[in-house]
C-alpha cells in the first residue's frame, strides 16, 4: 500500500507532494491556474512591481492595481484613482478614491502614493525613463505630480503593471508585497504563487474564492494533460494545436492582443549594416503561413509593431511583402552569391551565416525560428538557432545577431510606451541598438505632443520609419485564449494582457 501511495504522489503532473495536492483539494473554494506567462524567463516572479516585469504578476494575479485601468477598447478609467486635473503640461493633481485600502487594512492616501511612487522611480529599469517624475506631493486624498518635462502620456504610463500601488511601509518579505487587490499572496516561488482572498478588499465587489494557486507550467504537452486530467480549473497558454481538444464541456475567453511577436536585427552585426541583408531577410519571412500553419489561425500577421484595431496600427504602414525570388536579388546585389554550390550565398569566401536567439517559454518563439530556419535557407542565409530561457546571458554577451521576443507593444494604450522601451536610442530593450535620428526627432516629439489624434499621427511615422529602416520583423500579433471549465465564471481575456484574477471570479 506504501508503494501504491508513493506512485501516485510520483505520477501527479503538478505535485510537489501529496501533502501539497491535498492541501489544494481540501473544502476551500480553490481556483487552480495553469499559464505559460509566469516564469524566471519573464522576470516576473516576484510581486514586487518595482522589480523587471514583476508588475505583471502583481497586477495579472489580483495582488495590485493601479492609479488607472484599461476598458476593454484600451480606454483609461479611474481605479484606485477617483478622478485627476491637468494643472498644466507639467503637473496632474490626482485624488486617490477615499474607500481604497491596502490589504492590510491601511488606508491608501497621497502619503502612500507619494512614497510608492518614489520607490518606483528610484529601483525600476523603465519607469523613471517614461515617467520623468521630477517631484511628488501629498496632501490628505490628494497627490500631486510634478514632470521635468511635458508627459502626455503619464497616466498612461502610471496605469503600466509597474504602477500598482504598494506599502513600501510594510517591505517585502519572501517575495511578497502588501497590495490593494482582491487577492493576497501568502507563499511565492519562481514556479508557483499561492494567493488568499483579501478581507479587507476595499472594491464594491468583494472576492469570491477562498484561495487561488497560480502554476507555471511552461511544457505546453504538460499543460494540455493537467487541463485534460482535471487538475486545473483554467490555463493560459495552450499549445495551438491542443486548443481543438477544449471543444464540449469547457468555455474558451479570447481577444486580439497587442503581443507582438518580432525579431530585431543586431546593428552591431556588419553584415546587418547593409540594408539590402535586412530587407531580403525581412521578405524571406512567410507571416502569413507561420500564422495559418504553425500558429493554427490564432495569429494575425503583423506588418508592425501595433495591430490594427488601434488609431496608430499596422494598417497605417506598410512593410515588405514575402517574396523569396526578390529577396534572392537583394543579396546578389550587395554581392551575396552562391559562388561554391553549397546551397549558402557567401563573399569573400564567407558563408552569409547568422545567430537567431530567442526562449521557449514563449511557445510561438520557437516556432518563429524554426520558420524563419527554413525560410532563409531558401533564399541561401544559414540561420543558426539559440531558444533558451538563459537568453539574457547571451544578450549581455552580444552572442546573438537576431534577437526574437514577444513584446506587448501598447500595454498602456498609448504607442509612446513601445518606441521608448524598444525603439529609441539607449532604450533598455533596443536589443538590436538601432539608432535613428529620425526615430529620435519623432521621439522627441511624441514626448510634447498632447492629444489621442496627433499621438497616432506621429506614432504612425515612426512606425514606418522603422519599417523603412528594416530594423526589426514584425511577425504576427496574438490572439490570447482561456481555457477553463465550465463551472468558472468572471474569467475573461483582456487586449490589454492584464486584470487575469479580479474579484469576479468565480467557481461554480
Amino acid at each position: 500500500m506504501k508503494k501504491f501511495l508513493a506512485a501516485i504522489c510520483a505520477a501527479g503532473l503538478l505535485m510537489t507532494g501529496c501533502g501539497s495536492q491535498k492541501e489544494i483539494s481540501d473544502d476551500k473554494k480553490t481556483f487552480t491556474y495553469g499559464t505559460m506567462a509566469y516564469g524566471v524567463a519573464m522576470e516576473n516572479v516576484v510581486t514586487n512591481p518595482h522589480e523587471s516585469y514583476s508588475g505583471w504578476s502583481t497586477l495579472r494575479y489580483g495582488v495590485g492595481e493601479t492609479l488607472f485601468k484599461f476598458n476593454e477598447n484600451m480606454q483609461l478609467e479611474p481605479w484606485l484613482a477617483e478622478s485627476f486635473e491637468q494643472v498644466d503640461d507639467f503637473t496632474v493633481k490626482i485624488k486617490i478614491n477615499d474607500a481604497a485600502k491596502f490589504s492590510n487594512g491601511k488606508k491608501v492616501d497621497g502619503l502612500a502614493v507619494k512614497k510608492c511612487l518614489e520607490a518606483l522611480i528610484a529601483n525600476h529599469d523603465r519607469a523613471p525613463k517614461d515617467l520623468k517624475i521630477s517631484s511628488i506631493e501629498a496632501d490628505g486624498q490628494f497627490v500631486t505630480i510634478k514632470s521635468s518635462e511635458k508627459v502626455p502620456a503619464l497616466l498612461n504610463y502610471l496605469s503600466d503593471p509597474y504602477g500598482c500601488i504598494i506599502d513600501v511601509d510594510s517591505g517585502v518579505e519572501n517575495k511578497i508585497v502588501v497590495g490593494t487587490g482582491a487577492y493576497k499572496a501568502v507563499k511565492v516561488t519562481d514556479t508557483q504563487i499561492e494567493l488568499v482572498a483579501n478581507e479587507n478588499y476595499w472594491g464594491n465587489v468583494k472576492p469570491k474564492l477562498d484561495k487561488i494557486v497560480v502554476k507555471s507550467i511552461t511544457d505546453g504537452d504538460t499543460l494540455t494533460m493537467a487541463m485534460q486530467n482535471g487538475e486545473l480549473d483554467a490555463v493560459q497558454g495552450l499549445p495551438y494545436s491542443s486548443l481543438k481538444l477544449f471543444g464540449d464541456g469547457y468555455k474558451i475567453s479570447q481577444t486580439n492582443t497587442s503581443r507582438v511577436y518580432q525579431a530585431a536585427f543586431n546593428f552591431k552585426t556588419p553584415e546587418l549594416q547593409d540594408l539590402n541583408v535586412r530587407k531580403a531577410i525581412s521578405m524571406a519571412i512567410d507571416k502569413e503561413n507561420f500564422c495559418k500553419v504553425l500558429l493554427n489561425g490564432n495569429g494575425t500577421p503583423a506588418v508592425g509593431a501595433f495591430p490594427a484595431n488601434l488609431s496608430f496600427g499596422g494598417d497605417k504602414v506598410h512593410a515588405e511583402k514575402f517574396n523569396l525570388d526578390g529577396a534572392k536579388k537583394l543579396l546578389a546585389d550587395s554581392g551575396w552569391t552562391d559562388s561554391d554550390g553549397d546551397g549558402f550565398v557567401d563573399k569573400d569566401g564567407k558563408n552569409l551565416e547568422l545567430r537567431w536567439l530567442t526562449y521557449t517559454s514563449r511557445q510561438e518563439l520557437p516556432l518563429l525560428a524554426e520558420a524563419a530556419q527554413a525560410s532563409l535557407k531558401q533564399i541561401g542565409v544559414k540561420l543558426d538557432v539559440n531558444a533558451t530561457d538563459n537568453y539574457k546571458t547571451f544578450l549581455k554577451n552580444g552572442d546573438y545577431d537576431i534577437f526574437a521576443k514577444a513584446i506587448v507593444t501598447a500595454p498602456t494604450g498609448d504607442p509612446e510606451y513601445y518606441f521608448t522601451s524598444h525603439i529609441v536610442s539607449g532604450a533598455v530593450d533596443n536589443a538590436g541598438f538601432y539608432d535613428s535620428a529620425e526615430i529620435s526627432a519623432l521621439e522627441n516629439e511624441l514626448h510634447n505632443t498632447f492629444g489621442a489624434e496627433k499621438r497616432s499621427e506621429l506614432a504612425i511615422k515612426m512606425s514606418q520609419q522603422i519599417l523603412d529602416d528594416c530594423a526589426l520583423i514584425y511577425a504576427s500579433h496574438l490572439r490570447m485564449s482561456f481555457v477553463m471549465k465550465p463551472n468558472i465564471e468572471g474569467f475573461k481575456a483582456h487586449p490589454s494582457d492584464y486584470y487575469e484574477i479580479t474579484a469576479e471570479l468565480d467557481k461554480k
